[in-house]
């Protein structure tokens, strides 16, 4: 095993795994590329060597990744035709993403932003809010986190829809429709989660005349990627009272820019893609890539394969 810290980001936060940005010297980088050119394995991706792996790591058989969603930026770099095995973090942050989903859905069922308003402004005045039982949430892209999602859901009496590429059954989903029944799922939910990968197939899936099918006092939740969704519609939508509101971990443009009127936006959740982000997530991680080494060296099929075809 080779590690050297030093030739590595300093991490930013508790669990982060991508590190700030680094600097090498010419003495480190030489001692770095000596390291990839001996790797048969590399946990993680550097990003300083995206487009020349290949190159730097001649040897390079697999390389685990640290996230789930990795089709667009293996197949961006050209590593979709290397020949490495790329394995994905599928599963790890189903957990926090679900918690996600579900925090939000209260936040908006209790109006905390009512409570938020009312305490800033030391008015007390009773009200009446909803509960989520017996709304219908729909999530769209059933694998780890959407199964995870419904099970949340469930334990608070939700109906819930789903969309999968494969799965027509799954626990705690009552009812699936197919990618092309998806406007005939909105016009029911309450709640819509948007957890699909991003393809070519689901670029843009959410626009104008997706939201116009949705109920006015439905909210949107994304934890999958900005560009599934037109977001100067959803922006419309938002202003225009015809979404009650959105949580959203992911933007077109990430850091999301100072100017958009999302940040501003008192009907808007606005998290720095860090939804999956938890104290254990490097745990969970590692513990993954430790069972997938002991099935490389062992032989056997490797969990979390990207389909550098299906890009999941």
């Amino acid at each position: 095993m080779l590690y050297d810290p030093a030739l590595l980001p300093a991490p930013r936060y508790i669990a982060d795994h991508g590190g700030g940005p680094l600097t090498r010297t010419a003495e480190q980088e030489q001692r770095y590329r000596a390291m990839l050119a001996r790797a048969e394995v590399i946990f993680d991706f550097d990003r300083g060597h995206a487009t020349d792996l290949r190159e730097v790591a001649p040897r390079l058989k697999w390389l685990q990744a640290t996230s789930a969603g990795i089709g667009q930026y293996v197949k961006k770099n050209g590593l979709d035709k290397t020949g490495v095995v790329f394995t994905t973090s599928s599963g790890v942050h189903a957990r926090p993403l679900a918690d996600f989903c579900t925090m939000a859905m209260l936040m908006f069922a209790k109006d905390y932003f009512g409570m938020q308003r009312d305490q800033r402004a030391r008015h007390w005045e009773r009200t009446c809010a909803e509960d989520l039982s017996g709304k219908t949430l729909a999530i769209v892209g059933v694998g780890n986190v959407g199964l995870e999602v419904a099970r949340q859901a469930k334990c608070f009496d939700m109906r819930v829809l789903g969309i999968a590429r494969a799965t027509t059954e799954a626990p705690n989903v009552d009812e699936f429709y197919t990618r092309t029944q998806l406007r005939d799922m909105l016009p029911q939910a309450d709640y819509l989660v948007l957890i699909a990968p991003h393809t070519p197939e689901t670029e843009n899936m959410i626009g104008g005349a997706e939201l116009a099918l949705m109920k006015p006092t439905a909210v949107f939740i994304n934890i999958a990627r900005g560009t599934l969704v037109d977001e100067d519609a959803l922006i419309a939508a938002l202003r225009e009272g015809r979404l009650a509101g959105a949580a959203l971990d992911v933007f077109r443009t990430e850091p999301l820019p100072p100017e958009s009127p999302l940040w501003d936006m008192p009907n808007v959740i606005v998290s720095p893609h860090s939804a999956s982000t938890v104290r254990k997530e490097n745990a969970r991680i590692t513990a993954l890539f430790c069972e997938n080494l002991r099935r490389y060296l062992d032989g056997q099929p490797l969990l979390n394969v990207l389909d550098t075809n299906l890009l999941y």
